[in-house]
């Protein structure tokens, strides 16, 4: 896309949001957060080609609203909820969004490990995540008996191994076979557990933008680095699930990928699913893959409050800053009208945010700037409710986690 079309399409967008801010019968709240359903959709369907028949789990800590996750579980290709943690799952569970959770990260919750114990239903359809013995202790700390078995899948780390350097996320200590059946086997050994599945995240391939245009150097070694992470992973994950086999463990599931690595992850024999969440909503920091371009589908409107001098609007609000490592590339972006930009002594601030840009002149106290998020999921936890767009109108509000008096 050219500078230009982009500019336009951007533009566009500011006039479809505002026409369905000013058709909508009552005033909206801000910061106003909005999901295009028909990129939402066409994201979907797209993450659907690119897995090739492998199953999709959702993960819902990129999404966070209840009725979005219900959506996408409709559609084909999709296929249970990797939640981001068990008081989550619980809730699915209990109000039917799904009945087939698998917990991405250990958990030493004892609140909700009594309640999944508590539950058949619940133990039945959730799936903890271990990585070792530790984990099985904490479970068994909150049960008199043992007879409401625990499904457990292990997670082995899928970092690039590089001499003594490891990249990739600082996850599980599983990294040899041998480790991995002998916590497969103490798993086995003890009552009231079940070993169903095994997960391995390659977030280095999965989680990095790979084809940044203003970063071409960097972008290639990245690619590099892909590349030997998927060659030297293809080859230890053979190797696990065949010391596995051996070991006379069956699974029923291998989890593996996220939405920037589906292709790569589901060409390997040995995954049975891939995990995706961002590429629904596709955040700035999706932009710019190689294997695929999502479209933006997640936006937040924050009103001009002030005009401090003829070419600085202010909105109120902003400060809607991405977790993971302190940088521009975790600040919210102004995104439409095309052409403003954060102030580098203010950035986006948690009550005010002031604009520069050609456009800031033309802006009036009232006017709506909308803004895209680093990363998906996360500005669902600043508001109650996120409308939904059709076209250019919205059709629904539904809650978020928050709007549902929820904080995981």
């Amino acid at each position: 896309m050219n500078p230009d079309s982009g500019t336009l399409e951007r533009n566009r967008l500011w006039a479809r949001l505002n026409d369905a801010v000013a058709a909508h019968a009552e005033p909206l709240p801000t910061p106003l957060m909005v999901v295009d359903l028909d990129a939402f959709d066409a994201n979907a369907d797209d993450l659907v080609r690119r897995a090739g028949g492998t199953p999709i789990r959702v993960a819902s800590k990129s999404v966070r609203v209840p009725a979005l996750l219900s959506r996408v579980l409709a559609r084909e290709g999709f296929q249970g909820v990797l939640g981001y943690t068990l008081a989550e799952a619980l809730w699915l569970e209990e109000h039917g969004v799904c009945d087939d959770i698998v917990v991405a990260y250990p958990t030493v919750d004892r609140g909700a490990l009594a309640r999944l114990v508590a539950s058949p239903s619940a133990a039945a359809h959730i799936t903890l995540m271990v990585d070792q013995v530790a984990h099985l202790d904490v479970v068994d700390s909150v049960r008199a008996s043992q007879a409401v078995p625990v499904r457990v899948a292990i997670d082995v780390d899928a970092g690039l191994r590089m001499g003594r350097q490891h990249v990739g996320p600082k996850r599980s200590p599983l990294y040899d076979a041998g480790d991995v059946v002998l916590l497969a086997k103490e798993i086995e050994s003890r009552h009231g557990f079940r070993l169903v599945g095994a997960m391995t995240y390659e977030g280095q391939v999965a989680g990095v933008q790979d084809e940044v245009p203003s970063q071409r150097a960097r972008s290639a070694v990245v690619r590099r680095i892909k590349a030997l992470s998927m060659t030297q992973l293809e080859v230890r994950r053979r190797e696990v699930a065949e010391a596995l086999r051996a070991a006379g463990v069956t699974l029923e599931f291998w989890n593996a990928g996220g939405t920037g690595s589906v292709e790569a992850t589901v060409a390997d024999a040995v995954v049975t699913e891939v995990a995706a969440g961002s590429g629904l909503l596709a955040p700035t920091l999706f932009d710019h893959y190689q294997s695929f371009a999502a479209r933006p589908a997640a936006y937040f409107a924050l009103p001009v409050t002030r005009r401090p001098s003829p070419d600085i609007a202010t909105v109120h609000g902003g400060g809607l800053v991405a977790s993971g490592p302190a940088g521009k590339d975790r600040l919210p972006t102004p995104w439409a009208p095309a052409g403003l930009h954060l102030t580098g002594l203010e950035g986006a601030g948690e009550v005010q945010t002031p604009l520069t840009g050609h456009p800031a002149a033309l802006l009036e106290v009232g006017d709506l700037v909308w803004f895209r998020h680093a990363k998906s999921g996360e500005p669902f936890e600043h508001t109650n409710t996120v409308q939904l767009l059709a076209g250019s109108r919205f059709t629904e509000e539904v809650p978020t986690y928050r709007g549902h008096g929820l904080a995981f």
